[in-house]
């Protein structure tokens, strides 16, 4: 397992433990469980298109940053609307 996807695990360990404390039925917490790990997957694919974005400014002209920019920061938003994950 890569180091990313267990930064996330663990992420979502302390969000369940945090949220749901106790909770007592397995299938359920498994599947809230399950739910907020590919959010977090989604969110993290979608800031490497927005940061991806930000380090064009140093490579073209500053028009040209702008729009690598924008549509990079657009990419990130379109991943997380395709997957229904809010903001």
């Amino acid at each position: 397992m890569s180091t990313q996807i267990r930064k996330l695990s663990i992420a979502v360990d302390a969000f369940m433990d945090q949220t749901y404390p106790g909770w007592a039925d397995q299938g359920q917490y498994l599947s809230v469980w399950e739910d907020k790990f590919a959010e977090l997957i989604i969110k993290d694919c979608a800031s490497i298109c927005e940061i991806n974005g930000s380090t064009y400014k140093y490579s073209f002209t500053p028009a040209k940053a702008r729009l690598a920019e924008s549509t990079s920061k657009y990419c990130g938003t379109m991943i997380k609307k395709h997957f229904g994950v809010d903001e």
